[in-house]
């Protein structure tokens, strides 16, 4: 690993050694809230209901965190910049009745479809970099002019209607194992310690951070910003163009619905995790944490009866506490720095 270029340390020294080892201990502590709120939500599942401690019902819950994982990943590396992406959805939709259809229609095996499906996402995300990088334009903005068109193009691609007919080789990323592991937990798994190790491991992940925590500073550094930019959403869309396959992989089908309001649940797993809608702050094992929640929250709830409609209040709920934490976390570590 090569250590932080001169111009990066002299964009960070004015904040203060003691000023960031508080950030680094806040977001720590941001983290461990978050796991220990998983554990006492595990253990008061495990006694409220006899199917969730089940082999089963774990492993389903794995494969299904395993997209909403994967995506918010992609979303903690867009709001480590400040920005926020409101087109996952759209996009990983898109990215999985495309990859339908090559199969379907062209003949494609599932890992070329896995290969144009990551692609899909890739160039949504560029477009968004472009946008937000070159056009200037508010992230806010930009993902959701993204969100229309891309939702608008999946219909127009299925008119839409579901992509069925699908052979039983589609379900192989989404249902299928490996030594009694679910091939989508691995997945997960090898994206976590890639995507972890990227931000944490090497001037690209450092210069990341820098860009979210002061762009300015980080520009007269001579960080790269536009080009960096464009590559984090271009990195954030592949990601989520490999959720959207592991999606459509699961049903085994390209579904022109799916994914709608995946953004709320992707963004309240990197915020409960500590990653801060002011930028400059998150981690991938944070996000994994907060996405483990919130999969714990909806299958709980479908376990006890609860109606559909109060997951999305518990959701917005847990959302509104982990954005207060945030702000008053941040509030501290201003007063004292």
């Amino acid at each position: 690993m090569t250590g932080p270029s001169p111009s990066l340390d002299a964009a960070a020294a004015p904040e203060g050694l003691g000023a960031r080892l508080r950030e680094r201990f806040a977001h720590a502590a941001a983290e461990s809230t978050a796991a220990a709120a998983l554990l006492v939500l595990f253990v008061v599942l495990s006694f409220a209901s006899p199917h969730f401690l089940t082999a089963d019902n774990l492993f389903n819950i794995g494969s299904q965190t395993a997209v909403i994982a994967i995506i918010a990943a992609a979303q903690t590396l867009v709001i480590i910049t400040k920005g926020i992406d409101l087109s996952v959805g759209s996009v990983a939709a898109l990215s999985g009745v495309i990859a339908a259809i090559t199969v379907r229609d062209l003949g494609f095996d599932v890992w070329t479809a896995t290969a144009v499906a990551i692609a899909v996402g890739a160039a949504a995300g560029a477009l968004n970099g472009l946008l937000v990088a070159a056009a200037r334009l508010p992230p806010f903005i930009a993902t959701l002019g993204t969100m229309s068109v891309g939702r608008g193009l999946v219909f127009i691609a299925t008119g839409a209607v579901g992509v069925y007919s699908l052979p039983e080789s589609f379900q192989l990323i989404g249902n299928g194992e490996i030594a009694g592991i679910p091939f989508a937990i691995l997945v997960t798994a090898l994206v976590a310690v890639a995507t972890g190790a990227m931000l944490s491991r090497t001037r690209f992940g450092q210069h990341v951070y820098a860009m979210g925590s002061n762009l300015e500073a980080a520009r007269r550094a001579g960080i790269p910003v536009r080009r960096n930019l464009l590559q984090v959403y271009v990195l954030a869309g592949a990601l989520v163009g490999l959720g959207g396959m592991i999606a459509a992989s699961r049903v085994n089908s390209g579904q022109p619905n799916y994914g709608i309001g995946l953004e709320l649940d992707v963004i309240a797993a990197a915020v409960i995790g500590g990653a801060s809608l002011f930028g400059g702050q998150g981690r991938i094992a944070g996000t994994l944490i907060g996405a483990f929640l919130i999969a714990l929250v909806r299958n709980g709830s479908v376990l006890l009866g609860i109606d559909i409609h109060f997951q999305q209040v518990i959701v917005g709920l847990i959302i509104w506490v982990a954005v207060y934490f945030d702000q008053y976390r941040r509030r501290r570590i201003e007063a004292r720095g």
